[in-house]
């Protein structure tokens, strides 16, 4: 039975993503959970700590050896820890899953080179709704042409600290490159003061902050006469961890690469 190491396990993702492992889907189990040097619950039973049973797996602070022992990985971290884990991983011959936002350039280096040992799947939301909005925000986009406006607008919890969030980007670019552009020469990120009349290139994108939202993502064409919206609403992470797991089932025995959650589906992109 294949083990999977959680890393970040005490964040909000990971504590879900402990929940879904708890249920035993497609006969994974719990072998490791890790979290960052000082954190109060190190060496506690992860389960416990998560608030879901005993596991018999202690929270530790090494993932190295942490995915040594394990089959997968699934890491829901940070931008540059998420790319350090990317490596060990890959020195350890092991695939992992990586769900964490705000990547920049730097960080995806380091991602594509560990997925040139290793199978990694990266996807800035894991949720199957989400990945399936992509494919479907492409597919519009060719159809409307250019004679639509295009704003996202995604709202998002106030702890989240990056914006506008992984999820909004890559839907940016899914519309974008269906388009014929690049959101360096077309995003729009936020409008105030006298801006004048809007481009017919532009593609705006706004973030929200507010209390507990868990993602809620709206992708409008406006046309002239019409308006065409697409919405995506995630009532809890369990989504997102259960997209997550499904990836990690799917990515054991793939060859080296990097892949996505369309990958995953089977959608195509």
């Amino acid at each position: 039975m294949p083990g999977v190491v959680v890393c970040g396990a005490m964040g909000r993702m990971g504590r879900a993503i402990l929940g879904v492992l708890k249920e035993g889907p497609n006969g994974y189990f719990l072998s490791g959970a890790v979290e960052a040097a000082g954190h109060p619950l190190l060496s506690q039973d992860a389960f416990e700590a998560a608030g879901a049973g005993r596991s018999g797996v202690s929270i530790t602070d090494d993932f190295t050896k942490a995915v040594a022992a394990a089959d997968v990985a699934i890491d829901f971290t940070g931008a540059d820890s998420s790319a350090r884990n990317a490596g060990a991983a890959a020195a350890a011959g092991k695939p992992i899953v990586i769900g964490s936002t705000g990547l920049g350039p730097t960080h995806m280096e380091r991602i594509r080179n560990a997925a040139a040992k290793v199978a990694i799947v990266q996807s800035p939301n894991m949720s199957v709704g989400v990945n399936l909005m992509f494919k479907v925000a492409a597919d519009v986009a060719r159809v409307l042409g250019e004679e639509y406006d295009v704003e996202i607008v995604e709202t998002h919890h106030r702890f989240k600290k990056d914006a506008p969030s992984g999820t909004a980007v890559r839907l940016a670019d899914a519309v974008a490159t269906a388009l014929g552009r690049t959101m360096e020469e077309s995003g729009v990120y936020g409008r105030r003061g006298m801006v004048g009349e809007r481009s017919r290139k532009e593609i705006g994108v706004f973030a929200v902050r507010a209390g507990d939202v868990v993602g809620e993502h709206t992708l409008i064409f406006g046309g002239i006469g019409e308006r065409f919206e697409i919405t995506h609403r995630a009532h809890s992470r369990d989504t997102f961890a259960r997209g997550a797991v499904r990836a990690a089932a799917w990515v054991l025995g793939k060859p080296p690469g990097l892949y996505d959650m369309a990958d995953v589906l089977g959608i195509g992109k």
